[in-house]
């Protein structure tokens, strides 16, 4: 029955329905080497069903009829543009007391601020910049005509940037946009995705970011020509809890936080290597750079000032002497877990800006990088042909997962399979291998030589966990009960002394390098570094397991 478009899981059958191979356009080389593999983001829009009168009424928020995160939204529009930022954490009485939340600014007050949409008009720019906009034929009439859930694709390939609908029998993409650097990384927003409007952030090589609403056509741009820095972007993420704010990792070992609604200042960050007093050890802390224009006093209060304009950027963090690779976010938005081409995962306290762990890979280079839907665990690939399973809460590497056997290029969690009990994760790799695991804390058999461990907090508050995504998952003390800190690095122990996961599931997929994996509600979805996407309907339809007590988080599920 399992052939090159199918595979048997444990649920049931997996088949190909759909395939995107990308089309070159005439005035690029084909023969042209891959500088930059293919990357693919993905949104789930929701499209009503009665369209007359348009209007407000046309747009529904991302995830269904959320009303609560589309009054939330609302909330955010009518915050001052010189505060701190336009967001709030989803509870900000659960957050602990910091000196300074970047994320949760409070609300200045103000007139009511207009929704922010991009400057420029792609197709009458004068810039350099953006070579070329493409859009299908009759592609206003095609947006209107669409009803209920439609799952958008973005990816790069070469130097243009790629908008597709899965499921559609369209020949050609709904937007082509070709640049003249290569884009790297991208993201969108999806506390402000709808129908009439979608906020995509694209990186560069060149450092430029690019916000992009490819249903007006609309586009700024933020660090421009370089001016903040200029080294190639290699991840960016929305924050999830703000329709603003942006988080940028960038080739020269730093991470970024930009603003969209700002111009770029000017700005230079301090050299942690100038202060021979105090050296830099990037496994113990991150190098935090405020820039003149950050409202915050020396006694840790946020002031607005009159005197300084805020500019981007919001916050530099120097995190690593090498590339980062990756980060993610914590699903209560309040830790940010980073890789490197040092072979390190840092979580940050992404509130206070400080290193809370620093944990070495088994060896090589770290490539990919997710958390847990939960937040207990967090998930890593390597150039060690390992994924490996950390428990934050414990401080501590849980398991490792042995199936691959060359570096490991991609990794995600199944949303719909993760109870709190279980966790249903894949892999795809430079062997070509589409890797399922299930993955269950209880039924580990610990190895013979195994370590104790030093937990951060008793087991107890533990309890329940899966089933809070509306408060805080984690919350990580950098002391224990006596006061004394906690030690920041950890080395990777042997392979003695930590459990090991076997795959439920090994697909060799006949293609170019594979490099992206995604977990869809109805599908599983594959790309390679050419950008060839394959789409691996489910056997069922799945609702999450997670179920919510509360108000849903600001993250949504794919």
């Amino acid at each position: 029955m399992e052939n090159e478009s199918t595979f048997v899981a444990p649920e049931g059958v997996y088949t190909v329905t759909e395939e995107h191979k990308p089309s070159v356009l005439p005035h690029v080389v084909s023969a042209a080497p891959l500088i930059y593999p293919t990357r693919v983001s993905t949104v789930i829009v929701r499209f009503p069903a009665n369209k007359s009168g348009g209007g407000p009424g046309f747009a529904q928020l991302l995830g269904g009829n959320k009303e609560s995160r589309k009054e939330k939204y609302k909330e955010k529009e009518k915050e001052d543009a010189g505060s701190m930022s336009s967001s709030d954490t989803p509870e900000d009485d659960l957050a602990p007391t910091q000196e300074h939340t970047l994320f949760a600014a409070p609300a200045t007050a103000g007139k009511k601020k207009h929704i922010s949409r991009p400057k420029h008009n792609i197709r009458t720019t004068s810039s350099t910049f953006i070579t070329r906009m493409q859009n299908a034929e009759g592609f206003p009439r095609s947006l209107q005509s669409k009803q209920g859930d439609v799952t958008f694709l973005f990816y790069n390939a070469s130097k243009s940037f790629i908008w597709i609908e899965a499921g559609s029998k369209a020949k050609e993409p709904l937007a082509r946009v070709t640049f003249s650097a290569y884009p790297t990384c991208h993201d969108v927003n999806m506390l402000t995705a709808c129908a009439e409007r979608l906020d995509v952030i694209v990186g560069f090589s060149t450092g430029d970011l690019v916000w992009l609403d490819p249903i007006t056509s609309r586009y700024s741009r933020l660090n421009k020509q370089g001016s903040i820095t200029n080294s190639p972007c290699t991840a960016v993420r929305w924050v999830p809890s703000s329709t603003s704010l942006i988080l940028v990792a960038h080739a020269d070992g730093t991470i970024i936080v930009y603003d969209r609604e700002r111009e770029d200042g000017n700005f230079t960050p301090q050299d942690p290597l100038h202060d021979a007093s105090k050296p830099w050890d990037p496994v113990d802390s991150v190098f935090v750079t405020m820039p003149p224009w950050h409202p915050v006093s020396s006694g840790g209060i946020v002031v607005p000032s009159k005197d300084k304009v805020a500019k981007n950027p919001v916050s530099h963090w120097r995190v690593s002497r090498r590339s980062v690779v990756d980060f993610v976010f914590s699903p209560d938005v309040k830790y940010v877990a980073a890789i490197s081409e040092d072979g390190c995962l840092r979580v940050i306290d992404a509130l206070a800006e400080q290193l809370v762990d620093c944990y070495a890979s088994y060896f090589g280079a770290l490539t990919t990088v997710a958390w847990s839907p939960d937040g207990r665990f967090i998930l890593t690939g390597g150039q060690d042909d390992l994924l490996t399973i950390f428990s934050p809460w414990e401080q501590r590497v849980v398991a490792r997962c042995q199936g691959h056997s060359s570096f490991v290029s991609a990794v995600a969690f199944d949303d719909l399979r993760c109870d709190g009990r279980t966790y249903r994760f894949g892999s795809v790799g430079e062997d070509n291998k589409l890797i399922l695991w299930d993955f269950s804390s209880g039924a580990l058999h610990r190895p013979k030589f195994q370590p104790t461990h030093q937990q951060r907090v008793s087991m107890a508050s533990t309890v329940s966990l899966a089933f809070r995504r509306d408060r805080s998952t984690l919350y990580l003390p950098n002391a224990d009960e006596n006061g004394s800190p906690f030690p920041k690095f950890h080395p990777a122990p042997s392979r003695n002394e930590v459990a090991v996961v076997q795959p439920c599931l090994i697909k060799p997929i006949d293609s170019d390098i594979l490099s992206t994996l995604v977990f869809l509600p109805r599908s599983i979805l594959t790309s390679t570094k050419n950008g060839y996407i394959k789409l691996w309907i489910r056997p069922l339809a799945l609702r999450p397991r997670i179920k919510h007590r509360g108000p849903a988080p600001d993250v949504d599920v794919l």
